[in-house]
């Protein structure tokens, strides 16, 4: 695309001409918005060359020179199941009417869990898994008819296309392992990335993947692990050591978690 020189001599002229009005008269004093304009050289006034933007604009899906599209390129095209089809598998498995006073939440939970596990940036781990069982069991826990709790639960895994019986062991194992532990034993894991303790292999893969994705399930899961340890289940109190969990040990932004965090104990307060 090219600009000829006329033209720009056109826009100063205009310019200068437009800024007499911003000029005092003569004998008085210059007013904070007076200016001049310089005049420019005939050198600078020559034709010159600006990219084409059709040559700018050649994106194509997954193909971009970037990390993220060579990681991630080959999804392109495929087929993710829509919110109202993995409620509609929920119902289905569920084989009920959810309670009135817990559909709003229950649909809710469904919704934001599938938008979750279809990111393509999704990766389950422990922390994770211990994350969304404890969830669920506080918004669960007074749900007014007997067996519901498990039978809601277990829809729902099947409804996102997660495996109940692999998140259950997978929460397991991190709870056993934090029985015992301190607070300053949990730092130094987070802190290591040991591959050869649960909550260290987490780290490490967090600290190593810079597209990884935090989701609320993974907040809860560490306010869990603080409650084994002994931290006091109170949110100015788990503000600041999540603050320096996701911060300091793990190398990312703590605002989401603690965000999380605060709603968690809130909605714990109302049950």
């Amino acid at each position: 695309m090219k600009v000829q020189a006329s033209a720009i001599v056109t826009l100063v002229a205009l310019a200068a001409t437009s800024s007499n009005a911003f000029v005092a008269k003569s004998g008085s004093r210059t007013p904070f918005l007076s200016r001049t304009v310089a005049p420019l050289k005939e050198a600078t006034l020559d034709t010159f060359e600006l990219p084409s933007i059709e040559d700018e604009i050649k994106y194509l899906p997954g193909q971009a020179d970037t990390e993220f599209a060579r990681r991630f390129g080959d999804l392109v095209g495929k087929e993710v199941r829509t919110v109202g089809e993995a409620f509609a598998q929920f119902t289905e498995e569920l084989g009920y009417t959810v309670n009135a006073l817990y559909k709003n939440m229950v649909s809710d939970i469904v919704g934001t869990t599938h938008l979750i596990v279809v990111n393509a940036r999704f990766q389950r781990d422990p922390v994770w898994s211990l994350g969304i069982l404890t969830a669920l069991d506080l918004l669960l826990k007074n749900y007014p008819e007997p067996g519901m709790q498990e039978s809601i639960t277990s829809a729902l895994f099947k409804s996102v296309g997660l495996d109940e019986a692999a998140i259950r062991a997978e929460a397991k194992t991190i709870e056993e392992w934090a029985q015992g532990k301190t607070k300053e034993d949990i730092e130094a894991a987070l802190s290591s990335g040991d591959p050869s303790t649960p909550l260290g292999a987490v780290a490490g893969a967090i600290q190593k993947d810079e597209f990884w994705m935090y989701s609320r399930y993974f907040g809860i899961g560490l306010v869990k692990i603080m409650d084994i340890v002994g931290i006091d289940m109170d949110k100015d109190e788990v503000y600041p050591v999540m603050e320096t969990w996701m911060s300091e040990k793990l190398g990312r932004s703590h605002l989401t978690a603690c965000s999380d965090s605060d709603l968690f104990f809130k909605v714990k307060e109302k049950l």
